[in-house]
């Protein structure tokens, strides 16, 4: 169970609003990941999902690009990522706003993030994790590899701690005590990737 909660570290983090900070506290200190948690990653690397409904996707879309504008400029590069974050979102049953919320807090949309403990990309994955599910060749700034494990990472830690979002933030975040990362998500997800309807 130790080793679970500090798996958490390789994949997103925030302190002091720099990608990575809170991550490196806590990298050095993971030895063997929960072999049940790199199953669900290795699992999740052929899954596929998408929108259901044309017009929710249509609304979906419209409402958080509107959100997403001052930290993606472009509106083809804009639509393009947050089509593929509600897919993975959905994929893992995740909230897509809480995924946005996530890199917002994580590498504020940038793809290329990189933190000091070595964690790349829009949800700050940890290098390891490709050759620990058999894939060493894929690449962290690849928006979907990326997403795909990190919200396959996050699911797991909502479904260890029973759907206590602040505790399952937490432990994404590599953190066992006190509040300051799963705060930061949940003011982004209530201020900004809020679903209106």
């Amino acid at each position: 169970m130790r080793a679970a909660v500090l798996l958490a570290a390789p994949v997103l983090m925030l302190a002091a609003l720099a990608p990575g900070t809170a991550l490196a506290r806590n990298h050095a200190q993971l030895t063997q990941p929960d072999p049940d948690l790199v199953y669900l990653v290795q699992q999740a690397a052929d899954d596929h999902q998408d929108f259901s409904d044309d017009f929710d996707r249509q609304v979906w879309l419209r409402t958080m690009s509107t959100r997403m504008v001052d930290y993606v400029p472009d509106p083809l590069q804009r639509t393009t990522l947050l089509m593929l974050i509600h897919k993975e979102a959905t994929r893992a049953k995740l909230p897509p706003q809480l995924v946005l919320s996530v890199i917002q807090v994580e590498s504020k949309f940038d793809a290329y993030a990189v933190s000091k403990a070595g964690a790349v990309g829009l949800m700050q994955i940890m290098p390891f994790w490709l050759k620990l599910i058999g894939r060493p060749d894929d690449s962290l700034v690849h928006a979907q590899t990326n997403l795909r494990m990190g919200c396959t990472i996050l699911k797991y830690y909502i479904t260890k701690t029973h759907g206590d979002l602040r505790e399952a933030l937490q432990r994404y975040n590599g953190a066992t005590v006190g509040i300051d990362y799963s705060d930061s998500v949940l003011k982004a997800l209530s201020q900004r990737w809020y679903l209106d309807r």
